[in-house]
Parts: structure tokens; C-alpha cells; sequence
């Protein structure tokens, strides 16, 4: 099984300090779209997953949530590609639950929802929690510079982390490294 892990907001779509709250305000990055189907259609499997603090902050609720993810699923399958599961953390950081990243709560559900251990699984993202999660379960930690992904960069520039500019010079990397 090939999976790819997908961090969503700054990866797959632009990213909002004030929150993704409606499906209106969920706009995919220009390429990041075509990376997943072209991913897809390399044979990977492809999973999200996301922090969404905004519900337990009480920005929008589950049903806003569903919305916007129907809206991004729809999204990815017109371009030709498809999700295997969503997975998202509701909580705040201050409810100190085990699923918000950078804990590994969320990675842990995709390993037994999938039956597979993520070591050297590719973890896409642009932030440092959602690198710090990847490489506590020794997952592949790809940082994007979409988002987050300067700051992060900035940040954190001695920790040696694999960079790309966006999704799609992610997905041209992993096909490359297909077996001929």
C-alpha cells in the first residue's frame, strides 16, 4: 500500500488565521488539486489529516465541517482524483487530547483504520506540529512552503526537513520514485 498523508489547510487549500469557516471560504492552492489526482492515478493512497479547532472554538460545527470537506472531496474527484478517509481533530489545544498535532492521536487512528504502520509514510504539510507528528510515528516529514510553510521554514531552518514549493513538486517527487 502506498499512502500519502495530507495536512490540509496550507497544503491543499490557502489557509486562514481567521479559520476555514464555510465551505465558501474553502479555495484550493492552484495545483494542489491535479497533485492528488495525479497522485491517485499513480497508484498512492490518500488520506487528510487536519486540526479543526474552529469547531470546539465555536466558529462553525460538524455539519460546517462536513460541508466543507463534501466541497474539498468534490473538488479532488473532479480533478480525477480520491480521498481514502478525512481525519480531523475537533478539539482546542488547551483540551489536551491526544489527536491534535503534533500528538500522534490522529496518525495512529490512519495506522489502524488502514492496518499499516506509517514508518517512512510520505506526511505533507506546512507546519512544524504537522512535521513534529509525522516524524513521531517515523513517518516521511515533507514541509511545503504553501501556508505556513515560510514561517515554519524560518523557524526551524537547522532541522534539515525536506522541502518543496508546493503539492504538486510533492507529487512529481513521489512519482518519480516509483519503481520503473
Amino acid at each position: 500500500m502506498r499512502l500519502v498523508i495530507l495536512d490540509r489547510d496550507g497544503v491543499i487549500n490557502y489557509d486562514s488565521d481567521a479559520y476555514i469557516k464555510s465551505p465558501q471560504e474553502w479555495l484550493p492552492i492552484p495545483g494542489s488539486l491535479e497533485a492528488i489526482a495525479r497522485l491517485y492515478q499513480a497508484g498512492f493512497m490518500l488520506v487528510v489529516a487536519t486540526n479543526q479547532s474552529g469547531v470546539a472554538r465555536g466558529l462553525f460545527d460538524l455539519a460546517t465541517l462536513e460541508a466543507i470537506h463534501a466541497k474539498m472531496t468534490a473538488a479532488i474527484e473532479a480533478a480525477g482524483g480520491k480521498l481514502a478517509g478525512i481525519f480531523f481533530c475537533p478539539h482546542k489545544p488547551e483540551d489536551h487530547c491526544d489527536c491534535r498535532k503534533p500528538k500522534t492521536g490522529m496518525l495512529r487512528q490512519i495506522e489502524r483504520r488502514f492496518d499499516t504502520s506509517l514508518n517512512q509514510v510520505p506526511a505533507v504539510g506546512d507546519s512544524w506540529r504537522d512535521l513534529q507528528a509525522a516524524m513521531s510515528v517515523a513517518a516521511r516529514a515533507i514541509l511545503v512552503r504553501t501556508g505556513k510553510g515560510e514561517e515554519t521554514i524560518r523557524q526551524h531552518s537547522q532541522a534539515g526537513l525536506e522541502i518543496y514549493a508546493d503539492l504538486a513538486a510533492v507529487a512529481d517527487q513521489l512519482i518519480k520514485e516509483l519503481p520503473a
